[in-house]
């Protein structure tokens, strides 16, 4: 039955993926990578053949509509991005919707993204929280800060390794120093690190090295009793 398959793979160890998603992998008759040159590494160590062409955020707003076409017309695809699961502040939204729009069939199989090790590593409360991804770069970003400076649920970014310490000097200015945070990086690789704290003590630790990969910051909700006693 014709689909598209939404695949997630490592965000590091490459024994973080399922048996199904193998599976899947082979069996489809192409597959969308975000960047085939990545992706290769990953198809190349479990020996899938499929043909693997490029989908990403610079050309997915004008193919996905003839991807779903060539997907109702047949053909089963899978969608895969260069870590974690697709469409998570990554390509994929556009293919999805241009699926739906035209009935054909979107099957999302369960596996890694990054942000739910790093909230459950942080020892914050995880019963709620909000997923705010990456922030403006420029336009648009303190507004975004000023919005979320009352935001009671724990609050999970992504950031960039060579932006991570302004940002973290950000969230101090915005929500104040005492506000405890967890900044993980590395995730499922051997260099993993969780470092948790302050703003002020986790920024302290990271200006005094060299930041290296995929960064996911998650900060501590507003508290009106907490803040008033800090």
């Amino acid at each position: 039955m014709s689909r598209l398959y939404i695949v997630p793979t490592p965000i590091g160890n490459l024994e973080d993926i399922t048996l199904r998603a193998l599976r899947i992998l082979k069996e489809v008759d192409f597959i969308l990578a975000e960047d085939t040159r990545t992706s290769g590494k990953l198809l190349k160590h479990y020996e899938i053949a499929t043909k693997a062409i490029s989908h990403h955020k610079f050309n997915e707003h004008k193919t996905s509509a003839q991807v779903a076409e060539r997907i109702k017309s047949g053909e089963t695809a899978a969608l895969i991005s260069d870590a974690g699961t697709p469409a998570i502040s990554d390509p994929g939204f556009m293919l999805v919707r241009a699926c739906v729009e035209q009935d054909v069939e979107v099957e999302c199989l369960p596996g890694a993204t990054a942000f739910v090790p790093a909230l459950v590593n942080s020892g914050l409360p995880n019963e709620r929280f909000t997923f705010e991804g990456f922030l403006p770069v420029k336009k648009g970003r303190q507004t975004r800060l000023n919005e979320l400076k009352e935001q009671e649920r724990t609050m999970v970014f992504y950031e960039s390794p060579h932006r991570l310490v302004k940002t973290l000097d950000q969230f101090i200015e915005f929500f104040g120093e005492e506000r405890r945070v967890s900044v993980s990086r590395e995730l499922s690789k051997i260099h993993e690190e969780n470092a948790r704290g302050t703003l002020a003590e986790v920024a302290a630790h990271f200006k005094s090295k060299n930041v290296k990969g995929e960064i996911v910051i998650v900060l501590e909700g507003y508290n009106k009793k907490t803040e008033r006693n800090r």
